[in-house]
């Protein structure tokens, strides 16, 4: 039996599925969502990378975030052998590492052939410092600083150029006798697509891009400026996306801008059709295989550039989600809870928005299950709970569970992408550790902030000293 990951990685249905699962039966309806190499041993615990979770937490604690390696280098690889597959140039895959930045998950993706796309200084420095090739590494950003610009120039990065600020303070960093920066232009394709507002990036009211009625304007500038090596476009269309459609709609408008490009002289040799596939959170959720993205992509691409009798550009992509996001999940410990008669029964963890601020910032929906109690009848509708000071710290609304108890473990799934990059110390809770798991090891790759850490930076003037 073969069947899709929430990735879009294929997988045996006999190594991945957790084998004291029934699937006819109320024991867990959520097993999909989990990484790749989980499975429940005997004891009737949650195994991921072959490490029992439970054990997890006994030795690093909770929150804690843990990485299946599996499942992430499954991704990558589907993502780079599919482009190899349908596309007949070059093509490059970029690590969107937005959603997750630490030194060990650059390390991974560009151990797989990826390149890696960064949006701040510090997210460039972590790239650098995790070993990535500078000429695997795109810088975007709508205001990057000058510092930002600088570092990018002397590391020799591809600059992504968003407006014309950044043309003009690309101009005036430039010295004399360097080489020219290799930069793309980041365009607005003006495409609207079924996403939350807030991560919709394609449509022309975005703060990204230039629009693409000022491209005469942005070509001609960029045409006359020897400290300028303009090597491609770039556009972005949103994020978590399930419809091809607006994909492809954003390849054909891209070609066109390939062939305008030409008209002032600008040898474009690159094209990158940014990311924003989505994945399965929950079981509705239904989005194409990664493989069946990049298919479509591909064939667009090549069809628009033979119509326009084009040679095929280096084809470049930015997965962010797809490629993180379920390959961690993250596990808490159950405290408190609360019934309240007839209305809702509240279970508190020991985390919440501090490390997943995505429900209360997006109303995004997870699943969970209890690692220690896999097999148990699900029994319980209850309201996850945060321990933060605030009434919408809910991680999830309506969540079938066994019954619980105070000291189980609650694995929350798909919390790869966009939980630690967005977490924070509210309340003053330190940030969770992480640990990468694969074939029975847990490796450390990120260490739980203490309260010391918490305080380091603060400075007490000497008159509020008592």
């Amino acid at each position: 039996m073969v069947s899709t990951h929430p990735t879009g990685v294929q997988h045996s249905g006999s190594q991945y599925l957790p084998q004291s699962w029934d699937t006819n039966t109320n024991s867990s309806p959520n097993q999909e969502l989990l990484p790749l190499t989980a499975r429940v041993h005997d004891h009737d615990l949650l195994e991921i990378g072959g490490c029992d979770v439970t054990t997890l937490v006994e030795q690093f604690g909770s929150p804690l975030y843990i990485l299946d390696e599996e499942t992430l280098r499954s991704a990558c690889q589907q993502y780079r052998d599919a482009f190899k597959q349908y596309y007949k140039g070059e093509s490059q895959v970029l690590y969107a590492s937005k959603a997750w930045n630490c030194l060990a998950v650059c390390a991974i993706a560009a151990s797989e052939g990826l390149g890696i796309d960064v949006v701040s200084g510090g997210e460039l420095y972590t790239a650098l410092q995790a070993g990535v090739s500078p000429d695997k590494i795109y810088l975007h950003g709508n205001n990057k600083s000058r510092e930002e610009l600088i570092l990018a120039i002397e590391s020799g990065v591809t600059v992504v150029a968003d407006n014309w600020y950044e043309l003009h303070t690309l101009v005036e960093i430039a010295q004399p006798d360097d080489r020219a920066i290799r930069i793309m232009l980041r365009l607005t394709p003006g495409i609207e697509c079924h996403t939350h507002e807030y991560i919709r990036t394609g449509h022309l009211d975005s703060k990204f891009g230039f629009d693409p009625n000022d491209l005469d304007e942005v070509f001609t500038f960029v045409s006359q400026q020897p400290a300028l090596n303009c090597v491609g476009v770039h556009a972005h269309i949103g994020s978590q996306i399930f419809e091809r459609q607006p994909h492809q709609d954003l390849a054909a408008v891209m070609v066109q801008w390939l062939r305008d490009a030409g008209k002032y002289g600008l040898k474009i040799t690159e094209l990158n059709v940014g990311g924003g596939l989505g994945i399965k959170y929950i079981e509705s959720d239904d989005p194409p295989s990664i493989e069946e993205w990049v298919k479509a992509i591909c064939e667009v691409i090549q069809a628009a550039c033979a119509a326009e009798n084009l040679p095929l550009p280096k084809l470049l992509s930015e997965p962010g989600r797809s490629l993180i996001a379920t390959a961690c999940v993250t596990a808490y410990t159950i405290g408190s809870s609360k019934v309240i008669p007839e209305i809702r029964t509240y279970v508190a963890i020991d985390g919440g928005m501090s490390d997943n601020p995505r429900p209360i910032t997006y109303q995004s929906v997870y699943r969970a299950v209890v690692a220690n109690k896999m097999s148990s009848p699900l029994t319980q509708t209850v309201t996850i709970a945060g321990k933060h000071c605030e009434s919408g710290d809910i991680l999830i609304h309506n969540a079938l569970l066994p019954k619980t108890e105070p000291g189980d473990i609650l694995v929350v799934m798909g919390t790869g992408a966009y939980n630690y990059s967005m977490a924070s110390n509210y309340n003053r809770l330190p940030r969770p550790a992480a640990v990468v798991v694969a074939n029975g090891e847990a490796n450390l790759i990120l260490q739980r902030e203490t309260y010391e850490d918490l305080i380091r930076q603060d400075r007490l003037p000497e008159r509020l000293k008592k």
